[in-house]
């Protein structure tokens, strides 16, 4: 079961993901962020303070909106991650393939600076 929410905060859409990512749950993160493209939020973030468990579905939204979002110029930084959460990235290599930062300060950052 997921709970995702968005709430916008410095110019960047903050989307916040509590709960478990499966394969039926990764639907609607997938749709939330088609959304946060779709309204021109030109920052996005992705708060994983709360999210408990990733499946490979979930993993695979994230993997499908990379080169969307370098296309357009869009920085995905997602942060706040659980050492669970993190290890499943690192394993299968995501963490060098998406931004990933401790804090929503320092995502806020990196945005900033991807943004630019």
């Amino acid at each position: 079961m997921v709970h995702i929410k968005r709430i916008q905060e410095d110019g960047a859409d903050i989307i916040s993901v509590i709960g478990e990512i499966d394969a039926s749950s990764s639907i609607e993160l997938d749709l939330t962020i088609a959304k946060s493209v779709g309204e021109g939020y030109r920052k996005i973030l992705v708060d994983c303070n709360a999210l408990e468990y990733i499946s490979s579905a979930g993993l695979g939204v994230f993997m499908s909106y990379i080169e969307e979002m370098k296309d357009k110029n869009i920085p995905l930084v997602l942060f706040g991650m659980k050492e669970k959460v993190a290890n499943t990235f690192s394993i299968l290599g995501l963490a060098d393939l998406l931004h990933i930062s401790a804090t929503k300060q320092e995502a806020k950052k990196l945005a900033d600076e991807l943004s630019v």
